[in-house]
């Protein structure tokens, strides 16, 4: 028989090895779906399928999600499949596959408290909240730095929920994160709305490898391309996004 990723074989056995997958929780709809599904799940239950491994999600439960990256060079983790957008800054810590989906930063409101928000110009004494270690940060920091929003308030990875809820206390003032993910969590927070979903970033979001290993990069690349070829992620795409697209940095989630 003949051998393929990870040093497998093509047809999965009872005695799969396991493919290790770091991620944050909860991140729906990569994660934490009903069922406990998502994109990322369904994403690497194929490519472990594919390579005749079985994969197991491992939660990260660090307060900034950058340490995930020294989590998987430090052997926890075979890979990390946590919604993650590829910056040049973790290219330089670690290796990406190919995107498996395109998108960008949305912003959520209180909008019976704050009801004349609808996009990023209109935050002008206001303070945005982002989670430490996400590429919403960065973007918040510059909103601050060029006068457009008076502060940045950063809360622990972990604490996205309590984030929301600080909306409607006034405890902070908008959230920023990544369109379908803010737009899943919203619905669990009475009076909190995604007020503008497009136009803040375009974000590639891939799978992440140890730089050490570049023949686990390869092998994640050819059974992820092969998902693409054959269909499979578009149906992932569109099950739990409604949209099939790989980009959808335009998309109204």
């Amino acid at each position: 028989m003949a051998t393929t990723a990870f040093g497998a074989t093509a047809c999965q056995s009872p005695n799969a090895q396991t493919l290790r997958v770091g991620a944050a929780f909860p991140d729906p709809p990569f994660n934490g779906m009903p069922g406990g599904g998502g994109i990322d799940v369904d994403l690497m239950a194929e490519i472990a399928k594919a390579v005749d491994m079985q994969a197991k999600f491992i939660s990260y439960t660090g307060t900034d999600f950058n340490g995930i990256f020294d989590a998987l060079n430090g052997g926890e983790y075979d890979c990390v499949a946590a919604g993650t957008t590829v910056t040049p800054e973790r290219e330089k810590q670690v290796a990406f596959a190919a995107p498996y989906l395109v998108s960008g930063q949305s912003l959520a409101v209180d909008t019976a408290r704050l009801p004349y928000v609808k996009c990023i110009d209109d935050l002008d004494g206001l303070t945005v909240g982002v989670q430490q270690g996400n590429t919403s940060q960065p973007i918040a920091n510059r909103l601050v730095a060029a006068g457009k929003a008076a502060r940045v308030r950063v809360y622990d990875y972990g604490s996205i929920r309590s984030a929301l809820k600080d909306l409607t206390t006034g405890a902070c003032d908008v959230f920023m994160k990544l369109a379908p993910v803010l737009t899943e969590l919203v619905k669990q927070v009475p009076g909190v709305d995604v007020v503008q979903r497009t136009g803040i970033s375009v974000e590639k979001i891939a799978i992440a490898v140890p730089n050490a290993d570049p023949d686990r990069l390869e092998r994640i690349n050819t059974a992820q391309s092969a998902l693409e070829q054959d269909g499979t992620m578009e149906r992932i795409r569109l099950k739990w996004l409604g949209n099939p697209n790989l980009d959808q940095s335009q998309a109204e989630h």
